[in-house]
């Protein structure tokens, strides 16, 4: 039995006319989807001495004695983006609470402070986890990120032990960008020219918001001839960051150098026709040899799709956020204490 028939999970069956990776990502990029979300408490937390960063926070009346949904999104995306609120969503209907957190500068925060994010940049996540268990006495955390945040979901369980965030009880990663290097290599390819189109756009549009809220920081000059998201992160995110390349950047950042670490339940889920994450680096020994990790590789969803048939009144089709919401409903634990 070859590699991809061992890993295939059979219970996720794409819509019609959606077996394609490039069909399914761009779809679910782009449709247009309707919630029942109450407004949120939108929160400030101040996660370095001249940074915050925006949360969305929808909670339950008893808000101590449930599980929270810590939602983390994917390269320039939000706490507006569509997976975000369809997690909100479901985790509110499972009698959870959920918090959308904005990475640094997502979701029009680029005042909030002076620097910049990366992919492996945990440490808002696990101060907002270690916050709202001081404020709020939240008691359990599972962490959900998709791409970008999936990586980063994974990083936060690999570098910080239970002993360390004892709230966090699991975390979910949705296409994680587990081996960045090869990400960006695959988003090199002719085929995907759209989405390296995309990111570039929107990473090149937020550094001129950058700019007009801290006007000469970063050197402008060379951005109109950047093209790609590698030639963005060796102008940009690893100068910044003090990572000697972007390279050792896309090394040092991926989840890949810490799965081995994970000490609490972890589930992974990615689809073999996803367009720039390969699934090659899925078959690392050490994602296998940890007994914690749980790894779902699906044939068909894409990038951050996995759009289904309805099964119900209730259902939406949104596969992923289903499972996540399953995985922490089975390991997120009873309170403690």
């Amino acid at each position: 039995m070859s590699f991809l028939e061992s890993m295939h999970d059979t219970r996720f069956v794409p819509r019609r006319r959606l077996a394609s990776g490039h069909w399914m990502t761009i779809f679910c990029w782009a449709a247009r989807r309707r919630f029942q979300l109450p407004p949120p408490e939108r929160r400030l937390f101040q996660v370095t001495p001249d940074t915050q960063v925006v949360a969305d926070c929808y909670w339950q009346p008893d808000r101590a004695t449930r599980l929270t949904v810590l939602a983390l999104h994917g390269l320039e995306g939000s706490s507006e983006a569509h997976y975000m609120r369809g997690l909100a969503e479901k985790a509110l209907r499972a009698g959870f609470n959920a918090i959308l957190l904005n990475q640094r500068n997502c979701g029009g925060t680029e005042h909030l402070g002076p620097g910049l994010y990366h992919s492996g940049l945990v440490d808002d996540a696990a101060f907002v986890i270690r916050e709202i268990a001081r404020t709020d006495a939240v008691a359990r955390v599972a962490a959900t990120g998709y791409s970008l945040g999936g990586n980063l979901a994974l990083r936060l369980a690999g570098t910080h032990g239970p002993q360390d965030l004892p709230t966090l009880r699991c975390v979910c990663a949705v296409s994680p960008v587990l081996e960045l290097e090869a990400c960006v290599r695959a988003l090199e390819r002719k085929s995907n020219v759209l989405y390296q189109w995309n990111f570039v756009r929107n990473l090149k549009a937020r550094m001129r918001r950058k700019d007009a809220c801290r006007p000469g920081v970063f050197d402008l000059s060379r951005l109109d001839r950047i093209r790609t998201v590698r030639q963005f992160d060796a102008e940009y995110t690893a100068p910044y960051f003090g990572f000697a390349s972007a390279e050792d950047y896309y090394h040092r950042a991926a989840a890949l150098r810490v799965v081995d670490r994970i000490q609490i339940p972890a589930l992974i889920v990615t689809a073999a026709d996803d367009p720039f994450v390969p699934v090659e680096p899925f078959r690392d020994p050490k994602i296998a040899a940890n007994p914690n990790i749980t790894l779902i590789v699906t044939a068909h969803g894409g990038h951050c799709g996995f759009l289904a048939d309805r099964n119900g009144a209730d259902d939406d089709g949104y596969w992923a956020e289903r499972t996540a919401i399953d995985f922490a409903r089975r390991h997120g634990g009873a309170p403690l204490g």
